[in-house]
């Protein structure tokens, strides 16, 4: 189950088309040969990532391949991200489980339910309308009471709920968009794939110092592109 909370992920209907023990069996292998055997660490991203029933945030057809080593369509264009990627950039941000979360492209939810369990609010944000009321329903079959999706344009943020602690994209912006880096509180970091459109991109963690911005690149990636 997912932080403690009440629905067994593994009977959601309509995304029953494996075993409950086959499901946890596949995160299991997912998160050992996957993430933890490319050095992810922190012990409450790799049980988020065992938690989380990644099968619920992916179209039905695609169910079996749910915990394969890549990413996969989830429709208007878009994609969930490979799982390494989603584990490696939640660990990168550092959370303590006190933070208020921004998500840019938050797509059919998948990253947001893994936040959901290691902060204490995510704000997730994308332009796909059919995406956000997919994401919205598995995460309230979930009980993510701590998540809020809102249907917009992810560029612009969430102003009304700045300032926050991490800011994480889920797409691939040439830079910082302004908006976002305001909405980011001091002292808080900002993760983003960095680079042009049909390209590969620059995974990119940045903080906000008082005396300016302090950049890391962590690893080449390839993500659909902020819209």
């Amino acid at each position: 189950m997912v932080a403690g909370r009440g629905k067994d992920p593994d009977d959601a209907p309509p995304w029953d088309d494996s075993s409950i023990t086959a499901l946890r069996g596949a995160r299991e292998t997912m998160v050992r040969d996957q993430i933890a055997a490319r050095g992810v660490r922190d012990p409450r991203v790799l049980e988020a990532m065992r938690a989380v029933p990644r099968h619920l945030f992916v179209p039905g057809e695609l169910g079996a391949q749910a915990h394969s080593d890549w990413p996969l369509p989830i429709g208007a264009g878009q994609t969930i991200s490979q799982p390494y990627i989603v584990a490696a950039m939640a660990e990168a941000l550092a959370f303590n489980g006190a933070e208020k979360v921004l998500e840019v492209g938050s797509g059919s939810g998948y990253m947001a339910a893994v936040l959901s369990a290691l902060v204490r609010e995510v704000y997730g944000m994308d332009l796909e309308a059919g995406l956000c009321l997919r994401a919205e329903r598995a995460l309230a079959w979930l009980g993510c009471a701590n998540v809020r999706i809102r249907c917009g344009d992810g560029a612009l943020g969430w102003p009304e709920q700045a300032p926050f602690d991490a800011i994480l994209l889920s797409c691939a912006a040439p830079a910082i968009p302004p908006d976002l880096w305001d909405q980011l509180a001091m002292g808080g970091r900002m993760i983003l794939p960095m680079g042009p459109p049909g390209a590969f991109q620059e995974l990119v963690l940045a903080h906000k110092a008082p005396g300016g911005r302090r950049m890391s690149h962590l690893m080449g990636v390839s993500f659909v592109p902020l819209r």
